[in-house]
């Protein structure tokens, strides 16, 4: 398992060691322990512009994924999943309005982006796999977080 965390932001300080123990814990439990994984934390500007440049969303966002699994190069590396990037300032304002730890929030974020490197989607899908997804998002977060491994 090899875990890439890049910090790009100034506004929180984060625990690497830390964050890097969780993603190995979440790995393991999502069952892609033999797999790459690259996190980078970022700012609300920095975001808005890969929000703007790869998905055409001219606003910042709290998490984005890029898959190195899809497309017609997708079979080179089959061990590297792909990039999570995430905005530590909306993650910040969504874990006040979700009554959460910024490292709890920090946390789902990467269970979420972690789901869409191995497949899962909610947007432009089914009902079903929206719902196979949530559930997913909940059962990890719980074995995470009930572990006292934040």
């Amino acid at each position: 398992m090899k875990i890439q965390i890049e910090n790009r932001q100034k506004l929180v300080d984060i625990d690497r060691r830390s964050l890097r123990a969780s993603v190995g814990r979440l790995m393991k439990l999502a069952q892609c322990a033999d797999k790459e994984v690259s996190i980078t934390l970022v700012d609300d500007k920095e975001i808005r512009i890969i929000n703007k440049q790869f998905l055409l969303k001219d606003r910042p966002t709290n998490v984005i994924s890029f898959s190195l699994q899809e497309g017609e190069f997708g079979h080179i590396n089959p061990d590297m999943l792909g990039d999570i990037i995430i905005s530590v300032e909306t993650a910040s304002r969504d874990a006040v309005r979700g009554n959460l730890s910024f490292e709890e929030e920090l946390l789902f974020l990467i269970i979420h982006g972690l789901l869409h490197l191995l497949g899962y989607d909610h947007v432009n899908t089914t009902q079903t796999r929206v719902r196979h997804m949530k559930r997913k998002e909940r059962e990890l977060f719980q074995n995470l977080t009930h572990a006292h491994c934040v």
